[in-house]
């Protein structure tokens, strides 16, 4: 399959009592810094009493870019271990935050590294994981009387067909893997005699879920 990584589907948030402390987990996709820092501030502003915001983000394919911080916990005990859970399950473009209200009982060391990994899982799982894979967007101008069979031949193929346009000819519009292109043009010219336009054009991040 070709270039991708895992990242979350969509917004998620969780909450936790630990010992009497509350923990609020909150997980957002994001695509650059600007939108993580963003997020993680909104969320900041909504808890502005508590007495921890743990912020952590990770974005690019490679985690080119890696920001964390305890906000007050001891060192090590809240950021870099949802960091490293995080890297360690392959998820990237995401920014979270943990929220603590103390309730009165210290949890120790070991004691925080669970509850606030565990609270990171709780949103994660709420968010829900995705993978995101590269595919090419390719359109081709067919004659109306090749439509039904390259329609069917492309499901076949496990093509996705973003759009259909009519007009004086059919404009299809399709998504496939960046290694499937040679084969997806060949396809087209044999289905159609040699009778197709063909073109590339942009390549875009599908989230694949469940295979």
């Amino acid at each position: 399959m070709g270039k991708g990584y895992k990242t979350v589907e969509r917004y998620g948030e969780s909450e936790v009592v630990i010992e009497k402390s509350k923990f609020f987990g909150y997980v957002e996709p994001v695509e650059n810094e600007a939108e993580a820092e963003s997020f993680i501030a909104h969320i900041k502003s909504k808890h502005k009493e508590a007495t921890h915001n743990v912020p952590i983000y990770l974005v690019g394919q490679n985690y080119e870019l890696q920001r964390y911080s305890d906000d007050g916990e001891p060192s090590g005990t809240a950021g870099v271990p949802i960091l490293e859970m995080l890297k360690k399950e392959g998820i990237t473009n995401v920014a979270m935050v943990i929220t603590r209200y103390y309730g009165g009982i210290k949890l120790g060391t070991g004691g925080l590294v669970r509850a606030y990994t565990n609270s990171a899982k709780l949103a994660l799982e709420k968010a829900g994981i995705v993978t995101k894979v590269e595919h090419q967007l390719i359109s081709v101008k067919i004659g109306y009387t090749f439509l039904g069979k390259v329609q069917s031949e492309l499901l076949n193929e496990g093509f996705i067909i973003k759009d259909i346009q009519f007009s004086e000819a059919v404009m299809l519009y399709i998504y496939s893997l960046c290694e499937k292109v040679e084969r997806l043009e060949e396809m087209l010219i044999n289905l159609t005699n040699g009778q197709c336009q063909i073109e590339c054009l942009d390549c875009e991040y599908l989230s694949l879920k469940e295979g």
